[in-house]
């Protein structure tokens, strides 16, 4: 499985981005995509997760009611739009994925990790 996560940069406060993660190699029948964030000097926190079959979702607290996960299957990537963006979303963000289909918070739960992007917000 690859993982390849795409789409940071730099915006102010109030703005919007939107995070792409390509995938190749899902074979599983079921699986969870994740994404994950790591600020400076923090542990890596669960973000938003969408379950296949279907897109069922979840979200952090943080981020629900700002952040939306979604699908596109004929290009095997998934999504993170981010609106509504704060400063204490600046994080290095990472797409994750795991067999069977549930959702699964810890980073432990994922073994299979696509490279960071990193996000920054400026007051």
């Amino acid at each position: 499985v690859q993982l390849q996560a795409s789409g940071g940069g730099s915006v102010q406060a109030g703005g919007s981005l939107r995070l792409s993660c390509a995938s190749s190699g899902l074979t599983f029948g079921a699986y969870t995509m994740g994404w994950f964030r790591q600020a400076p000097g923090k542990e890596r926190e669960f973000v938003a997760a969408i379950l296949w079959p279907g897109d069922n979702t979840a979200y952090a607290d943080s981020v629900k009611g700002r952040f939306t996960m979604s699908r596109d299957n004929a290009k095997n990537t998934v999504y993170l739009q981010m609106n509504s963006l704060k400063p204490e979303d600046t994080a290095v963000y990472y797409c994750a994925s795991r067999a069977f289909r549930a959702f699964f918070r810890r980073e432990n739960d994922y073994p299979y990790w696509g490279q960071g992007t990193q996000v920054t917000v400026s007051s």
